[in-house]
């Protein structure tokens, strides 16, 4: 029995009455032989009715790839119904790696060189739908020709087709741009919007071709003028606004033609204030064209009123219901915050309101926009409203608030009691959500604010009393309370409210915190090592102290057990060395910046250093990754409350002491391995810095630091390293993710390089970050490295 093949509009009838996904697929199979057996019949009639078909059925997502040929048939066929399917299902079915090529160029150059425009219109529009480079080269002079053609409809889709053929091989500039001057004094709508498209397009790609068209800046000026004054054609006016598709594409060909030419910009300048001030406010297409008039003011070489004006644009911006035109707002401001610092600092408070936004786009482009706006003489009040922001935030922006505003402190701060009182303040209320060297540079902070003391113990402790399970709050509590516990008992701070502690009432404290199941195993450790610090600073009996350092010398967790062993040695065989060695911390002298983001750990063991051993003459960064390797691979950062008892191994009960005491006895490091810049990039700057520990010397420790010196910042940074597979690597975790602009601080990150066969060294790196609002992805091999670093 011969089945008939269904019409098109039937085939549609019935695949949308299908009830389930079975039966449509029963439908579209069935209808799919009838369609391959219809294309092996080659009956010319029914071919371009099959093919129809067969992209509708393309578009459902099924596989039409059996029609690819047919659609050439289709396109080599001298009918126009046929032509019109076939290159519909060239555009559909066929790319640039498909391999008929060859012959959908021939076919597309005979349709451009006859003179039928609906034909030709259909070969363009194919062309720059799937043309390759190959094809662009090969087809130029015939666009070329159509460019200057008298009908408009073919004029124009020939333009936008030379937009691919640019697009697709740039070297094609110099036949497209002569013709570009003549079509920019067409009336017509849709090639005056295409040219300056395509004379957008010619100015990104050839710098000769941005000299040349500098030339016609008058002449976009005065089309522009006419746009806002008048308006040539009502047909494309919208909501009142003239043409406002053409206005934004000539004002985006505007700011790249003014950028870093004052001429230019000068040209344009009194324009740029007219669309400024007569271009309607109370509909989006007035808004879009708002928005491309101001960045094309911050683009270029734009007087100082005109770019006031285009900041408090912005402003309007913030209070538009829209919340669309608010992001846009706020985005923008974060781009001009560095450039026009003072002019955005006056929209400030409506900034600020915006941080209460329900919506989690606005709310965190408004925290980023608020940051940015500190500055030395609002950090007070910036900090109250970012701190009243931090409370009530959701909890996927707690951690961006908390980290900004740490940031903000340590580079503003008015005095060192007030930035002890800020990081207090975002301890307690978000410590779980903050950096990982927070608690380092309190410590730090507190131990350099000698005449603070007093206030900051007394401060931490009723914080400790009041809530221990945020856990960096309780670290630098136990730090604090285990080196100034003395000036805790004494009561005599006139800061704070009076109260009275009692020595059982630390003890007790400090004991809850070990027990408390919320306390990691490194607050646990800071508990332990103040209260073996407490046995030196307090009057009374330190058996409640022993029994606790012996209770926990049988502990699960390795690293504690380790601390509670050592304490214990210390109080059964050198008790009379341990008021010595249990002495306050001395002054820690602030690290390079570029070091100081290494994080909690490396801070520690700079404090280690700065105790146990004799300052050597390398750099910062060396003295860190040789101490690194001197204290083992630990699962846990240290603190810097009792990083100094930790041995270097872990030998028994009675030889750590011993061990430790030797420390300062080390043989003295060796010369340095030269650092490399391995990586330059638009301001973003990668070097590796070397060594390798004595005691391993099959070990290299690499140090990337990644500084940024571009006006603006690079975020999501990620360095991915890798090695032969004779070499044994580790990736440490990075100091952060965040770059900030104008070399403010580095990233940090160690790489464990284990080469136990001594092979050439040869490290592959990969980066991926976002930079200008543009995500980077850059892949190198590094094989220059010294020679030390692998003999």
């Amino acid at each position: 029995m011969v089945v008939h093949s269904l019409r098109l509009q039937d085939l549609i009838e019935e695949i949308r009455g299908a009830k389930t996904q079975a039966q449509e697929r029963e439908v579209i199979q069935k209808e799919c032989a009838q369609i391959r057996a219809s294309f092996r019949d080659g009956d010319p009639l029914q071919r371009h009715r099959q093919l129809a078909k067969l992209l509708y059925v393309h578009m459902l997502g099924y596989p039409a790839h059996f029609g690819q040929m047919e659609c050439l048939k289709l396109i080599a066929s001298p009918r126009f119904t046929d032509k019109r399917v076939g290159y519909l299902g060239a555009m559909l079915l066929l790319d640039e790696r498909h391999d008929s090529h060859l012959l959908i160029t021939n076919s597309i150059k005979n349709d451009l060189s006859q003179g039928n425009q609906p034909v030709q219109g259909l070969a363009l529009c194919t062309l720059s739908t799937m043309g390759s480079a190959e094809m662009c080269r090969d087809l130029a002079p015939e666009v070329e020709k159509l460019l200057l053609q008298p009908s408009p409809y073919v004029r124009k889709k020939a333009i936008l087709t030379a937009v691919h053929m640019i697009r697709k091989d740039p070297e094609l500039s110099g036949i497209f741009l002569p013709p570009c001057t003549k079509l920019l004094r067409e009336r017509h709508h849709g090639i005056q919007l295409g040219t300056v498209t395509l004379i957008t397009e010619l100015c990104e790609r050839n710098p000769a071709a941005l000299r040349h068209f500098r030339k016609v800046v008058p002449q976009l000026v005065q089309i522009l003028r006419t746009l806002v004054t008048t308006g040539y054609s009502t047909e494309h006016s919208i909501s009142g606004v003239s043409d406002p598709f053409l206005q934004v594409q000539i004002l985006r060909l505007l700011r790249i033609l003014g950028r870093n030419h004052e001429e230019s910009s000068e040209t344009m300048n009194d324009l740029l204030a007219q669309v400024a001030t007569n271009t309607d406010t109370s509909r989006n297409a007035g808004n879009a064209v708002l928005l491309e008039t101001v960045l094309t003011i911050m683009a270029i070489h734009s007087a100082v009123g005109l770019r006031v004006l285009a900041v408090n644009i912005l402003g309007r911006f913030l209070l538009n219901n829209d919340k669309n035109i608010r992001y846009v707002a706020l985005t923008s401001l974060l781009q001009l915050v560095q450039s026009d610092h003072s002019a955005v600092q006056r929209h400030r408070s409506t900034v600020v309101e915006c941080l209460q936004e329900t919506d989690a786009s606005l709310s965190r482009r408004a925290l980023e926009l608020s940051l940015a706006l500190v500055n030395s003489s609002n950090v007070r009040a910036m900090m109250q409203e970012l701190q009243a922001f931090l409370e009530s935030c959701p909890p996927d922006l707690r951690a961006d608030c908390a980290s900004g505003i740490l940031l903000a402190a340590e580079r503003f701060a008015p005095s060192k009691r007030w930035h002890i009182d800020t990081i207090l303040h975002v301890l307690t209320t978000a410590g779980a959500h903050v950096r990982d060297d927070a608690v380092a540079n309190l410590t730090q902070l507190i131990g350099e604010a000698e005449e603070l003391h007093t206030y900051s113990v007394r401060r931490l402790y009723s914080a400790l009393a009041e809530d221990i399970s945020q856990q960096p709050l309780v670290q630098v509590a136990a730090w604090c309370i285990g080196e100034y516990g003395d000036l805790l008992l004494e009561g005599n701070c006139e800061e704070t409210e009076p109260f009275q502690v009692e020595e059982e009432d630390v003890l007790a404290l400090l004991e809850k915190v070990l027990q408390s199941h919320m306390s990691l195993p490194a607050t646990r450790g800071y508990a332990i090592t103040a209260l073996m610090k407490l046995s030196t600073r307090l009057r009374g009996d330190n058996n409640r102290i022993r029994q606790v350092v012996s209770i926990y010398g049988s502990c699960v967790d390795l690293e504690l057990q380790q601390r509670a062993v050592e304490y214990n040695t210390l109080f059964q065989k050198y008790d009379h060395m341990r008021a010595a060695i249990l002495e306050k911390m001395p002054l820690v002298e602030r690290r390079d910046p570029h070091v100081k983001e290494g994080g909690k750990e490396k801070q520690t063991e700079a404090q280690l250093l700065e105790v146990t051993a004799p300052a050597p003459t390398e750099p910062q960064a060396t003295k860190l990754l040789d101490l690194l390797d001197l204290l083992g691979d630990t699962s846990e950062p240290l603190s810097s409350g009792h990083a100094q008892y930790l041995p270097p191994q872990a030998p028994s009960p009675g030889e750590t002491l011993i061990h430790l005491l030797d420390l300062p006895c080390a043989p003295p490091p060796p010369a340095p391995i030269p650092s490399v810049r391995v990586f330059e990039r638009e301001g973003l700057q990668l070097d590796l810095s070397f060594m390798r520990p004595l005691e391993t010397p099959a070990l290299l420790l690499v140090t990337a630091t990644t500084t940024n010196s571009s006006k603006e910042d690079v975020t999501h940074f990620v360095c991915q390293a890798a090695v032969p597979k004779s070499f044994q690597l580790q990736l440490q975790a990075p100091s952060g993710n965040t770059i900030p602009a104008r070399g403010d601080l580095p990233i940090t990150q160690v790489f464990r390089i284990l080469n136990p066969n001594k092979a050439p060294l040869r490290l592959k790196l990969r980066l991926t970050y976002n930079h200008s609002g543009q995500p980077v992805q850059e892949i190198f091999e590094v094989d220059n490295l010294p020679v030390e670093t692998w003999q």
